[in-house]
């Protein structure tokens, strides 16, 4: 050490800012150990001590605990690498603050008690895996050993709730609805009636797939008969319903009878349920896609009008 001036902790807590409880403490750990000791036995620091300090009041300064400085001055792990890890736990912890603050913005907004703001807060921390399970145990509990359409079955297992990092009050309230509601025994056994319904069909040889296109043109039609004020229940409404009955006839290769229009009014008043829509229009909130197109209104006059018109 001859030749080298060697500071007093005074002296290094004059020179880098720091207290004298502060660089006795890291002196202690083991962080900064002293290059010698005066002839009354107090510590003595060399230059490197003068770097150290400096290293390590840095990184404290970016959150790394002390273990971790220690092994960083030790050279047992690069700045570089600890870093990168100390980025991506930062990243986690805005997360988590980012959910927490739409989980607030939601409470406040809604008047929560208490035990709601527990549950959304408890859903909202879920990671995207257990939001996918979530939907995936609900969708194998409705179509468990049933040969349902597989094309409908692989679009529910494709329609995951996609929470963003960031998420808005409306999408985490979105979330707990849609939580609640996939866990609802009712709405659990109308999705199951809906795939026994599709089972049938195919134990009867229907293989078609999803069916986009007769939506769309059962939508335009009672649409068009709703906008010209035509009641179901009135004799007026025969004519297009012989229309929509053609277009469902043309796709499932039925023939119009009194048995195909009672088979047809219970395949859609199963597949009517406001719930399975609400269901869509949540996921769309979530994943922050533009909202689903309500049918209910479209259903629920074309279920009127087959049971007011049984017969062609």
């Amino acid at each position: 050490m001859d030749g080298e001036h060697l500071y007093t902790i005074g002296e290094l807590a004059r020179r880098t800012g720091l207290t004298v409880k502060t660089i006795r403490f890291y002196s202690d750990s083991g962080v900064v150990p002293p290059a010698d000791r005066s002839p009354a036995g107090y510590r003595l620091y060399g230059l490197d001590a003068l770097a150290r300090l400096d290293l390590v009041r840095t990184l404290r300064e970016l959150g790394f605990d002390l273990a971790t400085v220690r092994r960083v001055l030790d050279r047992r792990v690069s700045v570089p690498e600890i870093a990168a890890a100390h980025a991506e736990a930062l990243d986690v912890q805005i997360r988590t603050l980012r959910t927490r603050r739409a989980v607030l913005r939601t409470v406040a907004r809604r008047g929560s008690d208490p035990e709601e703001m527990k549950l959304m807060h408890r859903l909202a921390r879920l990671s995207a895996e257990e939001r996918e399970r979530i939907i995936h145990e609900f969708v194998d509990e409705a179509f468990a050993d049933l040969d349902a359409n597989p094309e409908f079955v692989a679009m529910l297992r494709s329609a995951v709730p996609e929470l963003p990092d960031d998420p808005a009050p409306e999408q985490v309230e979105a979330w707990v609805e849609l939580a609640e509601l996939v866990q609802d025994p009712g709405f659990r056994a109308s999705v199951r009636r809906m795939a026994e319904h599709q089972a049938a069909a195919r134990a009867e040889g229907d293989r078609t797939g999803l069916h986009h296109e007769l939506t769309e043109q059962i939508r335009e039609r009672v649409t068009s008969a709703r906008a010209s004020g035509i009641d179901p229940a009135s004799a007026a409404a025969r004519a297009p319903l012989a229309e929509i009955i053609a277009l469902y006839g043309a796709t499932f290769g039925k023939p119009d009878s009194p048995e195909y229009r009672a088979d047809l009014l219970t395949r859609v008043e199963t597949a009517n349920d406001p719930r399975t829509e609400r269901y869509f229009q949540l996921l769309a909130t979530i994943n922050g896609r533009p909202p689903v197109p309500t049918l209910v209104p479209v259903f629920d006059w074309l279920v009127q009008a087959l049971r007011h018109h049984p017969a062609p």
